[in-house]
């Protein structure tokens, strides 16, 4: 199959599974999943599955992607905290919507690998941190959005505290070991509503920056 006609195949699988919102579309067309791949796994950038990454990590679901990035209800008015950069992927998509990216990643060989990818593409609205996500970057708190790409078993109480009134905070819940939750959090000044997104799963949060011994 050509590369377009694969695109065109991409973004109709997207639609077809839910992700209808133009904009999110737009943003992973954008956004060549296989830049974010290496080796052998880049011949599978289009197939909607999760994929290896250097550091026992995973590229999440492209369906995955597009329904979390489109819960999260991005504007170009927001400034957004992503914990967990992984490959960088959804930090990319979250550029195009955004007015500013923050995305936190523990690992340093991918921090500075996507630190280094997206400078390439030129996302200049990127902050990518070295750092232990969990506990947020609250010296760029408040955010209008938060994003976590790894399940912790409630939503972490010191994220919550970094995301503005009337900011919505998207991220999977549950025990790392079972089916886990995509949940949406909408903050109101009387407290949380949370939304039910289906069952997904993802790698655990860990706390603290990790003592990477190789890529």
């Amino acid at each position: 199959m050509e590369p377009a006609e694969s695109q065109m195949q991409f973004v109709f699988n997207l639609r077809s599974r839910g992700v209808t919102n133009a904009d999110v579309l737009k943003a992973m067309e954008r956004t060549p999943r296989i830049d974010f791949l290496e080796g052998i796994f880049q011949d599978r950038s289009y197939e909607d599955t999760p994929l290896p990454i250097a550091c026992g990590q995973t590229i999440s679901q492209p369906t995955v992607v597009g329904l979390m990035t489109q819960a999260l209800d991005v504007t170009r008015r927001c400034k957004v905290l992503e914990v967990g950069t992984g490959s960088g992927y959804q930090a990319a998509i979250l550029s195009h919507l955004a007015r500013r990216v923050y995305t936190v990643e523990r690992h340093r060989a991918l921090a500075l690998r996507a630190r280094d990818l997206l400078r390439r593409m030129e996302l200049g609205n990127i902050t990518v941190v070295l750092g232990d996500g969990s506990m947020g970057l609250p010296e760029q708190a408040p955010f209008d959005r938060i994003m976590v790409t790894a399940a912790a078993e409630d939503p972490p109480r010191i994220l919550l505290e970094q995301l503005r009134v009337g900011g919505i905070m998207v991220l999977p819940v549950g025990q790392s070991d079972a089916v886990q939750k995509l949940i949406r959090v909408d903050k109101s000044a009387t407290g949380y509503d949370y939304t039910d997104l289906g069952a997904v799963r993802f790698v655990p949060l860990v706390e603290g920056v990790a003592e990477d011994v190789s890529d």
